[in-house]
């Protein structure tokens, strides 16, 4: 009943307030291109907040993808898909998992039921403030699948226990509370049942049944839509622009919520690259393909909400929707297509696509590899830092641990810094490492040498007694072209140069 009124309420405001809100929207983004101001970037937030609360409503109402058949599918496997959606949060949340006869399958919406648990597990997620665990089981009998997800968050009074599930009714600061009537309304929809136990200060547990005989669709998608006589499947698709759209949105419910932040931050509009995407794919353009796939390669690369498993599931839903539109357009012009042409479409359309996937997963490969990479190189300079002292005498200090590596990455560093600043005295400070093996230490000698073989004159400063006695161990002497001292302090006296100390500096 409760939802049911929710409805009539959503039925009945969607053209009166959607619509105007809208057309505000529009002007204000003209208004801000002609003359910006802050304040109108602040009406545009608010005014983003309020359809964003609209659209929510509506979906309760109207849940997203309402026409999309019921599938079979194993909830554990979704389960599975939602969590690697939080992977940022793992550091401090402990998952368990106790998966009972897995391969069971559900009939329902899939991707309604998705959004559905994505909320639930998000506000567990958010129910812990620091460390915490959440727990996840599934079972099931004869006739019933039953999903338990608790966590040890704050809780939830007893008092607002029986208000879950209310239209804009929430415990958070922030938030309208549609995500929960969200939930409830797409469990009741798929014949379940849903039971919240909370104590405060303990978690929240969410328990939901489904039943198993939910009759499963034949798995074509009849939709509505604009025809005129004659026209070419690109041209269908244009004509459906908005549609399709939608479509997307519907099928990958787990990028709908961020869509906006990948435009606004990344640079990436993910509806009209679809689109775009999608008429090569049709035109069967694929050198334009893969000059497409490398150039969003670069750009999804470097937007960190898109993990592999949102770029995975934009991509399936593309094609997904692709083909019911192609299906909707072969019933619609009532063309009598063969089996070798319905093949052939299908290995053209397939295939392209996966000429992109391939082309944009190298792209996007090879581009955070030298991310990686030019990382590397500005850590591998941050762990040689050579100072100059004057214009010809520099401090090379040595830090925390040297390994084999590190020990190349100084020697590499320090002669190309030597032949370049004309260094004519290098300070090696070893004041800061507590331990070097054998290997390590013959390397850095050798590199002592190789610094007096390029005129430079090396003064050892700062040797430890533990690394003092691997040294004597290996029996290694040093040349008579590099000079020990006992402290950097005493090195720079005898260079004339000096280090204030903290008295000095009291008094200075």
């Amino acid at each position: 009943m409760r939802l049911a009124s929710v409805g009539q309420i959503a039925a009945g405001i969607a053209h009166e307030v959607r619509n105007p809100l809208t057309a505000v929207k529009g002007f204000l983004q003209l208004l801000q291109e002609q003359a910006p101001h802050n304040y109108i970037d602040i009406a545009q937030q608010e005014l983003d907040n309020a359809i964003s609360t609209l659209q929510n409503l509506l979906n309760v109402s109207k849940p997203d993808a309402e026409d999309e058949p019921v599938t079979r599918f194993s909830l554990c496997a979704e389960l599975e898909s939602l969590l690697s959606l939080f992977q940022d949060q793992i550091y401090r949340v402990t998952i368990e998992k106790s998966f009972e006869q897995p391969e069971v399958e559900i009939s329902g919406r899939k991707n309604q039921l998705k959004r559905a648990f994505f909320n639930i597990l998000k506000n567990s997620f958010e129910a812990i403030s620091g460390k915490g665990t959440i727990r996840i089981s599934h079972s099931c009998d004869n006739n019933t699948v039953y999903v338990s997800i608790s966590d040890t968050g704050v809780g939830i009074p007893r008092e607002k226990l029986m208000l879950l599930g209310t239209p804009f009714f929430t415990t958070k600061s922030e938030g309208t509370g549609m995500g929960l009537t969200y939930v409830y309304s797409t469990v009741y929809q798929h014949g379940g049942s849903i039971r919240v136990e909370s104590e405060e200060g303990q978690g929240t547990t969410f328990l939901l049944e489904f039943p198993l005989n939910v009759p499963v669709d034949k798995g074509v998608v009849v939709m509505d839509l604009q025809y005129e006589q004659g026209i070419q499947l690109k041209d269908f698709l244009s004509i459906n622009k908005d549609e399709f759209e939608q479509r997307l949105l519907n099928e990958a419910v787990n990028i709908r919520d961020i869509i906006q932040d990948i435009k606004t931050i990344g640079n990436i509009d993910l509806l009209s690259n679809a689109q775009k995407l999608v008429h090569l794919m049709i035109d069967h353009k694929d050198l334009e393909i893969v000059n497409f796939a490398q150039q969003e390669g670069q750009l999804w690369d470097r937007h960190s909400s898109l993990n592999l498993a949102v770029k995975l599931e934009w991509f399936q839903a593309i094609r997904r929707v692709l083909w019911d539109f192609i299906y909707n357009y072969e019933r619609l012009s009532k063309q009598q297509i063969t089996r070798e042409q319905f093949f052939a479409l299908e290995r053209q359309i397939n295939t392209t696509l996966d000429i992109f996937l391939r082309h944009f997963f190298m792209s996007y490969t090879r581009f955070k590899d030298e991310l990686i990479q030019s990382h590397k190189e500005l850590i591998d300079d941050l762990s040689v830092p050579i100072i100059p002292l004057s214009a010809s005498v520099s401090i090379l200090p040595l830090l925390g641990t040297v390994d084999t590596h590190r020990a190349k990455v100084i020697q590499e560093k320090a002669l190309h810094q030597i032949g370049a600043s004309k260094i004519r005295t290098l300070l090696i400070d070893m004041s800061g490492v507590a331990f070097l093996d054998t290997m390590v230490v013959k390397h850095l000698f050798k590199i002592m040498d190789g610094v007096s073989y390029m005129g430079c004159k090396a003064i050892v400063t700062g040797i430890r007694p533990e690394i003092a006695s691997t040294i004597v161990d290996l029996g290694i002497s040093f040349s008579d072209k590099v000079e020990t001292k006992g402290t950097l302090q005493q090195a720079l006296e005898e260079l004339g140069l000096q280090i204030l100390d903290s008295e000095t500096k009291s008094t200075s």
